[in-house]
């Protein structure tokens, strides 16, 4: 462990990194790419472009300069970040060059503020979390690759079936190339898919949630085409998806990751928000619990730009149609003439989800339990709501697609890596 010397001199740092923490991750990822570009592909670099990764790993490293005094804090959350490590196919012989580069990143930001105290107390540090990422991750790998139907690394799967499931979103449906058995899963876990893009020098890896319910002889993941804009860029990997791959096609695989699943052992009540694509873990864990004895009452809240948007709609109405503790209900921003051709019908709310509205769907809303996926700012504004309504912080479960972030206005200490 840590001593009590270096513990003062790295919360010594922690008003210089509030200040100077973007600056820092920006140029580490700067030395990083240049001295090992081999490690460009094992990043989203549109998340680069956007700063996203840089503001996490930013989050991180002030949060461990605060909390180092207590790594209990911190430790917890190694799991959740372990889960993507695993997923990418991180190596320990990898932590050292992340080591090195981010304290020749914080020597190059602070200049002379950066002493040889001060730095020799960061590499003790990083020295400790890098051994218990390491730790935490050798069990992991071998758990994916020894239980029943896993695997190590990646697994070649082909594209059974592409189903068009909106006006943005595909599914997939795959299977083991070589015929073999298929590893179980949580609903809400994810795999990472691997694959090389014509004409692109790099190899991308994505994280997509497993959209149907665990037991099937497949996996499904179901892709929103990222069109971009003018702040981000088309989605390289989900535009290749759409518009190139093919049924019969090969993927690679990850085995399934992910510590956002659903508890069901848990008996209460289970409320599950999403917006967008937000939806596919949700769906997976709908279709668990629709699965079992049907005495637990589960509500399905959805919001989408229109119905011409929202992937799923009729299978869950079917579901709810079947199941009498199932109920749905559907919030759109927008909602035109095309939606009545396309048999959508209106929604039960136009605008956003708000707080009268939950209210009105969650008479007794203390006692649930809340799982919600989707954009950031929808987020941010289900968190606060269920705060309001008195939902305990435990009964709050949220997954971030990318980047890990933060939910509230204090630093949450489990961005680190993502």
């Amino acid at each position: 462990m840590l001593s009590q010397k270096t513990i003062e001199v790295i919360k010594s740092t922690v008003p210089v990194l509030e200040v100077h923490g973007t600056a820092i991750t920006k140029r580490f990822y700067e030395r990083l790419f240049t001295s090992h570009p081999e490690l460009l592909n094992l990043f989203n670099h549109a998340n680069q472009k956007q700063g996203r990764q840089q503001a996490a790993l930013a989050n991180a490293v002030y949060a461990a300069a605060a909390h180092i005094d207590r790594l209990e804090a911190i430790l917890p959350a190694v799991k959740q970040i372990a889960q993507k490590h695993r997923s990418l196919g991180v190596k320990p012989e990898q932590y050292p060059i992340v080591g090195e580069n981010l304290l020749a990143a914080i020597k190059d930001v602070l200049g002379d503020a950066a002493t040889d105290e001060i730095l020799q107390a960061w590499a003790e540090a990083y020295g400790v979390i890098a051994d218990a990422f390491i730790g935490v991750e050798k069990d992991m790998y071998e758990q994916a690759e020894k239980q029943p139907g896993g695997w190590a690394d990646f697994r070649p799967f082909r594209v059974d079936r592409k189903v068009r499931e909106s006006e943005v979103i595909t599914s997939f449906y795959l299977v083991p190339q070589d015929g073999g058995e298929l590893a179980d899963f949580r609903p809400g876990q994810y795999i990472s898919v691997k694959t090389g893009i014509p004409g692109d020098p790099h190899i991308h890896i994505r994280q997509y949630s497993l959209s149907d319910a665990p037991g099937k002889p497949y996996y499904r993941i179901s892709v929103k085409r990222e069109d971009g804009g003018d702040s981000r860029p088309d989605g390289k990997v989900s535009n290749y998806l759409h518009e190139q791959v093919r049924e019969g096609d090969a993927l690679m695989l990850s085995a399934p990751a992910g510590e956002f699943v659903l508890d069901t052992a848990d008996e209460r009540p289970v409320v599950l928000l999403s917006a967008g694509v937000g939806l596919t873990p949700m769906i997976s864990m709908l279709g668990a619990l629709a699965g079992q004895d049907g005495s637990r009452p589960i509500t399905f809240v959805h919001a989408a730009r229109s119905g011409r948007h929202h992937a799923f709609r009729k299978q869950v109405e079917e579901l709810a149609a079947r199941h009498p503790n199932v109920k749905a209900y559907w919030c759109y921003s927008e909602h035109a003439e095309d939606d009545e051709v396309e048999g959508m019908g209106a929604p039960h709310k136009l605008g956003y989800v708000d707080l009268p509205w939950l209210r009105e769907l969650l008479p007794n809303p203390q006692n649930a339990v809340y799982y919600f996926c989707g954009p950031v700012p929808f987020m941010k504004a289900v968190n606060a709501m269920l705060k309001e309504l008195g939902v305990p912080a435990g009964d709050r479960r949220f997954e971030f697609f990318g980047p890990a972030g933060d939910l509230e206005a204090a630093v949450d200490p489990v961005t680190a890596l993502r």
